[in-house]
C-alpha cells in the first residue's frame, strides 16, 4: 500500500510526497539522533544530516521497499558516520539528559511510563553503535530479516543480539529498581 501510494506521488511532486513522509516518519530521526548524541545542539545538527542525506538520495527510493525500512537505513549509516567524525563533540554516545525524548516524540503518556521510556533510551545510548542501530530498528517492529538486510548480517546473528540486548536492558532496569 504504501509502495503505491509513493509511486504514484513520486512522479508529480517530489518536495511535497518527501515533506509528507517525513512529517509521517519523523520518529525514526527522533530516535536515532537521540540515542546517538547527548547535546540538543548535536541532536539537531545530526538531524539535518540526517534529513539532507534523505532528500539527497530521495530520488533513488526503490518504492518496492518499505520507506520507513529505507529511512532507518539512510539515517543509521548517517549517524554512525557522523559519530566517527567527531566533530565539535567528546563521546556523547552515554546517557541522555532531560526530557527531551519525551518532548520530540511528542508523546503524551503519564509520567511513570515517560520515566521509563526516558531510562530505555538512557540505556539505549550506552549500547555500541552496531546493538544500538539493532534495538532501534528492533523497537520500530521491524522484521529480524529486514533488520539483517539493513546492517548486512545474518538473521541469526541479528536474533542472537537481539536477545542479548534485551537481557542486558533488563538487568539495567533491574539494577535501576534496587
Amino acid at each position: 500500500m504504501e509502495s503505491t501510494t509513493i509511486a504514484g506521488d513520486r512522479c508529480s511532486d517530489p518536495a511535497s510526497l518527501f515533506a509528507m513522509l517525513m512529517e509521517q516518519h519523523k520518529g525514526i530521526i527522533y530516535k536515532i539522533t537521540n540515542a546517538y548524541c547527548q547535546q540538543q545542539d548535536d541532536r539537531q545538527d545530526l538531524a539535518q544530516e540526517i534529513l539532507t542525506t534523505l532528500w539527497l538520495a530521495f530520488s533513488k527510493y526503490d518504492s518496492d521497499f518499505k520507506f520507513s525500512t529505507w529511512m532507518y537505513r539512510v539515517a543509521l549509516n548517517v549517524a554512525i558516520s557522523y559519530y566517527r567524525k567527531g566533530q565539535r563533540r567528546v563521546d556523547h554516545i552515554g546517557s541522555v539528559n532531560d526530557d527531551s525524548i519525551i518532548n520530540m516524540a511528542d508523546l503524551n503518556e503519564d509520567q511513570q511510563q515517560s520515566d521509563t521510556i526516558t531510562q530505555l533510551y538512557q540505556f539505549i545510548g550506552e549500547l555500541d553503535k552496531l546493538n544500538k542501530a539493532i534495538i532501534l530498528l528492533y523497537l520500530e517492529d521491524e522484521s529480524y530479516q529486514s533488520i539483517a538486510t539493513s546492517l548486512g548480517m545474518s538473521k541469526t546473528n541479528v536474533a542472537t543480539r537481539i536477545n542479548r540486548i534485551k537481557a542486558k536492558l533488563q538487568q539495567k532496569f533491574n539494577q535501576q529498581e534496587q
